[in-house]
């Protein structure tokens, strides 16, 4: 808990228990940080400054590293900073060069075919408790884990996990002083002996990282084809401790490992300065500026509308735009019936029985991503299509396309012959899964639209881009809260 909660939790608290005379248990011992601060600043919730929960989920960094970050940061003796280049140096360095690299250069070259590895089996390694490099790592091991054991105990989590790390860096020493790749060749017996003691240690670190980062571990045990159950548990009654002393007996020789993957990836420069830019200053601040950009584009195409093609100004009457939202609003079929989201293609593949179809799966916000099948092969590139930001269509009723069930539909522009088509697409700063509206329209959308009642139908013919390539619902746009949607180059089209 942070140190400003240690009176009440300390004294209060506890003389409240004694003074009712009672026999209630009392706090043996309390875990108790300092303040984590945010760049140039403190973190302020009701003040809505830092990054929290929701805006993590957007940024797509995943939650391992966000837990990794944070622990090895956790202000355990004094105030200590939260800034975007110290995540990704960290990541950079330490999850992807060190761990990450450990553990996939191992798993990778067991992986390699017979001849060139070992065909994905643990090879056996007799002779293992004499080989000189093995022994001194072993030792080494010893002492790391006899570290760890104590800092948990003492809830040192940040201590615990620098330790976790060091037995990495161990491993990455080990495989390179043994030159494991020259072995193979010229030595296969100790090069069996390296490789079944490595991929020991990479269990351990599963092992040994779960309590920090779970679905990490979760991952190396799938990778290594093992249940989740089989952790170790460092309990001395068991056996586990003096068993993790030596790691090459840690896993049976002949055990069939899964397919190896990279666990980390890179934290680009230009993704830094994304975040800083995006999450400067309170989220009041943000949101405030996201509303004031998306009314100034509504205000301009509203200004654009009034006057004519000779720049004269027309007379403004109550059939503009405020009427016909009024309107809309109290017709029967509301703009806010649908349920349109922003969303991000993750994968992209040719339809297996038909030429013209893309299958995607596409992350709109939930748990999963969706499967969405689309008729875009002739107008959009795979290239083009991958990790691109559309608008989805989410609350159609899934349809079966060639064997293949889709659950949403992404949205399109088309010029009037039909024969040029591009993405509806949100500003680049739109959050995944976060909702499209239209200013003047509120409500809930369905949970499925009823087909029979061609809502969809009624609502689309309305849809379409202005002269200035943003997208519309009558004379309302498409708004998001980084600001407006729009295509790329097809001006007064139809959206479908």
């Amino acid at each position: 808990m942070g140190k400003d909660n240690v009176p009440f939790h300390t004294v209060m608290f506890p003389s409240t228990l004694i003074g009712t005379g009672e026999n209630w248990t009392l706090m043996k011992s309390i875990s108790v940080t300092e303040y984590l601060n945010y760049e140039a600043g403190k973190f302020s919730k009701s003040k809505g400054v830092g990054v929290f929960g929701n805006d993590v989920r957007d940024t797509k960094i995943p939650a391992e590293v966000w837990r990794y970050y944070l622990l090895t940061n956790r202000p355990e003796v004094s105030d200590s900073l939260f800034t975007w280049v110290d995540l990704q140096a960290k990541l950079n360095t330490e999850l992807l060069n060190n761990l990450g690299n450990f553990i996939n250069r191992v798993l990778s070259f067991i992986a390699k075919a017979p001849g060139l590895g070992y065909g994905s089996s643990i090879p056996d390694a007799p002779g293992a408790e004499s080989h000189y490099l093995t022994k001194a790592l072993a030792e080494k091991v010893g002492t790391y884990l006899e570290q760890y054991i104590e800092a948990m105990e003492k809830v040192k989590l940040k201590q615990g996990l620098k330790i976790g790390m060091s037995i990495s860096s161990e491993g990455n020493g080990y495989l390179q002083e043994s030159q494991f790749w020259k072995l193979y060749k010229e030595d296969r017996a100790s090069c069996s002996i390296v490789m079944r003691t490595s991929v020991g240690l990479v269990y351990l670190l599963s092992c040994l990282l779960e309590p920090f980062m779970p679905s990490f571990s979760l991952e190396v045990l799938k990778q290594l084809n093992l249940p989740p159950e089989t952790r170790l548990s460092l309990c001395d009654e068991n056996g586990d401790l003096e068993r993790a002393r030596k790691p090459w007996e840690l896993l049976p020789a002949g055990h069939k490992m899964g397919t190896p993957e990279p666990l980390f990836n890179e934290l680009r420069d230009e993704d830094v300065e994304f975040f800083r830019e995006k999450f400067a200053g309170s989220q009041a601040d943000r949101v405030v500026k996201a509303e004031a950009e998306a009314k100034k584009i509504v205000e301009q195409l509203k200004e654009a509308k009034i006057s004519d093609g000779n720049g004269k100004k027309q007379k403004s009457t109550k059939s503009g735009s405020e009427v016909q939202i009024k309107k809309s609003c109290k017709s029967e079929v509301s703009i806010s019936r649908l349920d349109i989201r922003v969303g991000l293609i993750k994968e992209a593949q040719k339809h297996p029985d038909a030429d013209s179809l893309y299958v995607k799966e596409i992350d709109v916000g939930e748990v999963a991503t969706r499967t969405v099948v689309s008729g875009l092969v002739k107008h959009v590139t795979l290239e083009e299509m991958l990790n691109r930001k559309v608008c989805v269509l989410c609350n159609l009723k899934p349809a079966t396309m060639r064997g293949v069930n889709s659950q949403a539909m992404v949205l399109t522009a088309s010029d009037k012959n039909g024969t040029k088509v591009e993405l509806v697409e949100p500003p680049h700063s739109a959050s995944v899964g976060e909702r499209v509206t239209f200013p003047g329209f509120e409500g809930k959308p369905d949970r499925v639209l009823n087909p029979k009642k061609k809502i969809w139908e009624t609502l689309q013919s309305d849809l379409h881009t202005d002269a200035q390539l943003f997208a519309f619902y009558k004379d309302v746009p498409f708004t998001t809260s980084a600001g407006v949607c729009k295509v790329k180059s097809i001006s007064n089209g139809v959206i479908s």
